[in-house]
């Protein structure tokens, strides 16, 4: 089966003949593992473009996985302490509401990548790779302007720039889908962290008045345009996942392990294809190949079935031992319902 076919069956349960694999590798872990890592690899057969694109050079790292300060295209400045760590904002353009009269929003040019970072995103029709584009962020790309303790704040207090950010910023994005849209992609990628790892950030009520509506702006755009929509959360996200389900999210990126795998597969498992999250917090980190392997097995048969609803996938960091990703990637290749 070929990875275009096998990406959709995947995500529509439709009998795949066995989970896609996508990668998630941060930069930092190619600079570190080195010819090791891409010995593995060559070995994998990912199903989203990563073979078809060479690595991005460190010297062309994006500001916020590169050694030091550099200004992003929103004016935000980044501090990373080693190439390829995702870094920090230490200096935000809208800290002051004062400075909005004179903020200019940037105009991205968007094109298909031609080089990759973390994971593969080809454009185009190829039986070879199933085309994903795009990482637009809304609430991150919020805070990242005005900080995330002002942001909520302000929204709390009723603050009317805090609204006027948010409406600047969906007008935005919804601008950056239509040149997204304007390539030939099956699915676009959306990612903003709402989980702790106990809870919501903010209550389930709050998140579904000021934050579903965006979202539902954007998924409709790219829904209309028949193209699936990808969502990516890290945390406690519970709450939300019948909300995203609604608004028409076929694949999502979390991490169920917190919050109970065979929960998670039981109440949205025939509804939601999982792009898994394996336990980078215990098992991929300090765990033996022994313990990745087993953790696979059971998630996989926790998340998905034989029908499909599972795409393999593991983020690999510069912390991640050399032997664990073999035995990561071992299990993605041989791993049958």
């Amino acid at each position: 089966m070929k990875s275009r076919e096998r990406v959709a069956r995947a995500i529509n349960h439709d009998y795949p003949d066995r989970p896609p694999i996508s990668h998630a590798i941060l930069p930092s872990a190619i600079l570190k593992h080195g010819q090791a890592l891409q010995d593995i690899l060559k070995d994998v057969h990912e199903d989203f473009g990563w073979d078809f694109l060479p690595d991005v050079k460190p010297e062309n790292y994006p500001p916020y996985y590169r050694k030091g300060r550099g200004y992003d295209g929103f004016g935000t400045l980044w501090e990373s302490s080693a190439d390829g760590e995702y870094g920090m904002p230490v200096e935000l353009p809208l800290a002051d509401w004062a400075n909005y009269a004179t903020y200019r929003w940037p105009d991205f040019k968007v094109k298909p990548t031609t080089a990759r970072i973390y994971s593969g995103h080809m454009a185009g029709r190829n039986d070879d790779y199933y085309a994903r584009g795009a990482w637009i962020q809304y609430f991150e790309a919020l805070q990242q302007l005005c900080g995330f303790e002002n942001l909520l704040a302000d929204i709390a207090g009723g603050e009317p720039m805090a609204f006027r950010l948010l409406d600047d910023m969906l007008q935005f994005n919804l601008k950056l889908l239509d040149k997204w849209l304007a390539y030939d992609y099956q699915g676009l990628h959306f990612a903003d962290d709402w989980g702790t790892q106990q809870g919501l950030i903010i209550s389930p009520e709050m998140w579904r008045t000021y934050f579903k509506p965006a979202y539902k702006a954007m998924f409709d755009k790219v829904i209309a345009a028949g193209v699936d929509v990808h969502f990516h959360s890290d945390g406690m996200i519970i709450e939300i996942i019948p909300d995203l389900i609604d608004l028409g999210v076929k694949v999502i990126n979390c991490q169920s392990n917190i919050m109970g795998n065979e929960t998670i597969g039981k109440r949205f498992g025939d509804r939601l294809c999982f792009r898994t999250d394996l336990d980078r917090q215990k098992v991929l980190t300090f765990g033996t190949p022994a313990d990745v392997k087993a953790h696979i097995h059971a998630l996989f048969h926790a998340l998905g079935s034989e029908k499909g609803g599972v795409i393999a996938c593991g983020e690999v960091g510069s912390d991640t031992p050399i032997d664990n990703i073999k035995a990561m990637y071992e299990t993605f290749m041989t791993f049958r319902f």
